[in-house]
């Protein structure tokens, strides 16, 4: 056995003995380091209504996303200069995504444009239906990521970095810092595309580091778009209610003794949501509640606008029904038109023009407009020179992350105004450039909150939708200032 004397124990443990020592006296004097706000107890989360801090003009928002980035010289954006300069080499620098099908020679839009409503704003002949609602739409031409590719632009939209994985979606912070009107159906829904998933799959309603409680809910493309809505016959009524009763006791008890189990009590959470929903999501979805007239205008009577217009009548009815945030999403990436623009881009366009302004109409007359945003754009843009696959009658254009086109209307946004610009020939963002950080951090503010200011511990730091790159609130394309609440 070996012995120590007291100097040879204090020498060899002094370090040890002082840390304790220091550790005893900052706590007794409170000054022992937390990040702001951190409760030291368990936090507890759920989506009961919650008071912003600024007067929200947005209470719900429909994002018609548009995987593949959609050509803006050819939709949104007039360049003269190109068309001038159409066929000749491009000067400047371009960074291609496909350097082996790569090439310089300006490619000007074979599409008219002309201005349209009060306000002027030019746009291509492929959107008719976009000029017919242009007076309530806020288009900005000046959107930015710095980035090509599909995936890191749609994570830097959804999550707030370009690339990263595991962060929460845009639809996630809204729910997390508000909570939702309706306790029937879910604060946050996903309308997807029968044709399959969309580029990045579920990463674009990701949760990511928050609870699960906090994810987008998925509908089904087709009927039945809920699965297992109904009790089966021999279990429903009383019986059903008893049962249900019975597993709500069991999932409490067994929460009590798991209190740090948030997927648990999300899960508990979910059980709950869909006993409410047999009801009420089973009328929410019954659009022969709607009149024909309705219906045509959203395109159902179109084969070819059927589906498209099925997804945004859904979001609109969901919308009135309390719902807080809603995405509709395309298989794929349709707006991806490396090739063949001349035949791709017009039947996209068709697809979705119809319903995408019949949303926007629909809102506006039933008095909804004002308090929801709708959002339409996607990741990036295209490049203004020639994608060549050797046939010029097939030629498309390459992505371009440097500069394109989205647009806002309703929930607070000033329409009928075009804002910011890109270079002569539509490459990169030159004026007002805004970033989906900017987007992010304006969106917030027309819910009433503030992004750096709406903070979700993880991992022991405070994390903010932005992860504290820089951002400001575009408020040049806001109707108002936002106010605070006294």
């Amino acid at each position: 056995m070996t012995y120590y004397s007291r100097r040879q124990f204090l020498a060899e443990n002094a370090m040890g003995i002082g840390t304790v020592a220091l550790a005893w006296m900052l706590k007794q004097d409170n000054l022992l380091a937390k990040p702001k706000g951190i409760s030291v107890g368990q936090p507890h989360f759920d989506l009961t209504p919650k008071k912003p801090p600024f007067v929200p003009q947005a209470k719900a928002m429909i994002s018609l996303f548009q995987h593949g980035g959609p050509s803006h010289m050819d939709l949104t954006d007039p360049k003269p200069e190109l068309t001038k300069y159409s066929g000749t080499d491009f000067k400047g620098d371009i960074q291609y995504s496909f350097v082996n099908q790569a090439s310089k020679k300006l490619f000007g839009s074979p599409w008219k444009f002309r201005k349209h409503g009060e306000c002027g704003t030019e746009l291509s002949e492929l959107l008719p239906n976009l000029g017919e609602i242009v007076d309530d739409v806020c288009l900005i031409r000046s959107m930015h990521t710095g980035a090509n590719g599909h995936e890191v632009s749609i994570r830097y939209f959804h999550g707030g970095i370009p690339g990263v994985v595991g962060r929460p979606n845009l639809g996630s912070w809204l729910v997390y810092g508000l909570g939702t009107e309706s306790q029937n159906l879910p604060a946050y829904m996903v309308l997807t595309d029968p044709g399959g998933l969309p580029v990045d799959g579920v990463t674009n309603w990701s949760n990511g580091f928050m609870p699960s409680l906090f994810q987008g809910t998925v509908l089904r493309p087709k009927e039945p778009r809920i699965l297992n809505l109904d009790a089966p016959a021999h279990l429903q009524g009383s019986l059903q209610a008893q049962n249900l009763e019975l597993l709500q006791t069991l999932n409490r008890k067994h929460f009590e003794n798991h209190p740090h189990e948030s997927d648990l009590e999300a899960r508990i959470s979910s059980y709950e949501l869909a006993a409410r929903m047999q009801t009420s999501a089973r009328e929410a979805l019954d659009l022969s509640q709607e009149t024909k007239a309705t219906q045509d205008m959203y395109g159902l009577d179109d084969p070819k606008t059927r589906e498209y217009g099925t997804r945004c009548l859904i979001a609109r009815r969901l919308v009135e029904r309390g719902v807080r945030f809603i995405q509709l999403f395309h298989g794929g990436q349709p707006w991806d038109n490396h090739s063949n623009l001349i035949n791709g881009l017009p039947g996209i366009c068709g697809r979705t023009d119809k319903p995408s302004a019949a949303l926007v109409k629909d809102l506006k007359q039933r008095g909804m407009l004002e308090s929801t945003l709708v959002h339409w754009g996607g990741e990036i843009g295209r490049l203004p020179v020639t994608q060549s696959h050797g046939d010029p009658k097939n030629a498309g254009r390459d992505h371009n992350g440097q500069g394109f086109s989205i647009w806002l209307a309703g929930g607070g946004i000033k329409g009928g105004m075009a804002f910011g610009k890109t270079d002569e020939f539509g490459h990169r963002a030159v004026e007002n450039v805004v970033t989906p950080n900017d987007f992010q951090a304006t969106i917030m503010r027309l819910f009433g909150l503030d992004y750096q200011q709406l903070l979700y511990h993880h991992n022991g730091q405070e994390q903010i939708i932005t992860s504290g790159r820089p951002a400001k609130v575009v408020a040049e394309i806001l109707e108002k200032p936002p106010t605070t609440l006294t």
